[in-house]
């Protein structure tokens, strides 16, 4: 069950991320909510919790400061990327400290290109977002696909992070054809208007 709505909103947000900044938002919220729980294995309801704390406070705030809002996103989805980063890096026993190092780190850069770079680099960051939400989901709803989730050996690191691209570049690929207006793209040879 867990392991099916992270994959859901993963999927929306890897996928159709810059369609709609109120979706993105409740979905990074969510997800970088679980994805900070699921660092030091909580239960499924603190999972759920901290993912439902996560959407509601990242879209209040968001509304609050809609002027930044790009910002904020960026921010967001530059965490889970973070978080799934911190993840890989450390299989097993998680350090605090390192975990907290590397989200912060990634998400204030993340949140730095996107205020700079807007549409483009937030639809680069929700790809990746999504992507490791839904690596993570996967992860969870099958015991042969667990590696996902928590990559332990070398090949499993290597094979999650690589499929970690491939559906990044995947999200990449579709929100670019599904939504060329965001982008300000002439949607007959792909270059910027």
């Amino acid at each position: 069950m867990s392991g099916l709505a992270v994959l859901l909103v993963g999927v929306v947000l890897c996928f159709w991320g810059i369609g709609s900044l109120h979706v993105a938002v409740l979905a990074a919220g969510f997800g970088l909510g679980w994805l900070i729980a699921d660092l030091f294995n909580a239960s499924l309801t603190t999972l759920f919790l901290f993912a439902l704390i996560g959407a509601v406070t990242a879209w209040v705030v968001t509304s609050l400061i809609f002027k930044f809002s790009a910002y904020f996103i960026g921010g967001l989805t530059g965490a889970m990327a973070g978080a799934k980063l911190a993840d890989v890096l450390q299989h097993g026993d998680s350090n605090w400290a390192l975990s907290g190092i590397v989200i912060v780190s990634v998400g204030v850069a993340s949140a730095f290109l996107a205020d700079r770079y807007r549409a483009r680099a937030l639809l680069w960051l929700t790809s990746i977002g999504g992507a490791s939400m839904i690596l993570g989901g996967l992860g969870r709803t099958t015991d042969s696909l667990a590696f996902l989730h928590d990559p332990a050996e070398g090949w499993e690191q290597v094979t999650s992070t690589l499929l970690w691209i491939a559906l990044a570049g995947a999200g990449w690929f579709v929100q670019r054809r599904l939504f060329p207006e965001k982008l300000q793209l002439d949607t007959r040879n792909g270059a910027r208007k």
